[in-house]
């Protein structure tokens, strides 16, 4: 065998190998890109699906849970932000009526606690506007109170830039009118404590 014979030989060799790892290379970049196109869709049709479910839920007038920032541990003490008791004139008609509510709010961050002390002059402006327009009737009534504390627990946050769901009524008639819910947002403040309530 000739020494050209044998360089004639080597080059075969190295272009099959050449040829296999182009090919291996390919399948690679193809099995990727499939992939990779999967996931897309998949991600896709979750989205889709949680869109369709959001809709649903507002359509249903149910507005979905707020993600909660954190989770209450139960070795560890809550947060409790007491607010000075509240004294005010309510808005009874026929005589003259007046409240004293003492009320503590529970906070899921102590580090949240410190900023709503910062805004503290305008949580308690709202949440005296709101007493100011309940009736004796309405505060005596456990449902009354219950819609209170709904309701501090928006005023609460309101100064500080949050803005969580209030339930608002459809422009339709009473016949057909339904709630519908805003979306939900996390709200800190996650109860209000009454410390004690007064009305006279």
């Amino acid at each position: 065998m000739s020494s050209a014979s044998a360089t004639a030989v080597a080059p075969k060799k190295g272009n099959k190998k050449l040829i296999v790892i182009i090919g291996a290379v390919l399948a690679l970049v193809l099995v990727g890109g499939g992939a990779a196109a999967y996931m897309m869709k998949q991600r896709a049709a979750a989205a889709a699906a949680a869109a369709a479910l959001d809709e649903e839920e507002e359509a249903d007038g149910e507005a979905a849970p707020a993600p909660s920032a954190r989770k209450h541990d139960p070795k560890t003490a809550p947060t409790f932000v007491p607010l000075e008791p509240f004294v005010v004139n309510l808005a009874d008609k026929e005589s003259d009526r007046f409240a004293q509510v003492g009320i503590t709010l529970e906070v899921d961050d102590p580090t949240f606690a410190d900023e709503l002390k910062a805004y503290m002059p305008a949580i308690r402006n709202g949440i005296l506007m709101v007493l100011a327009h309940k009736t004796s009737a309405e505060l005596l009534s456990q449902e009354g109170k219950i819609a209170l504390q709904k309701e501090i627990l928006r005023e609460a946050v309101l100064p500080l830039g949050i803005e969580v769901e209030t339930e608002v009524e459809d422009e339709a008639p009473a016949s057909s009118r339904r709630k519908k819910k805003r979306k939900a947002v996390h709200n800190p403040v996650t109860h209000v404590h009454f410390s004690n309530f007064i009305v006279q």
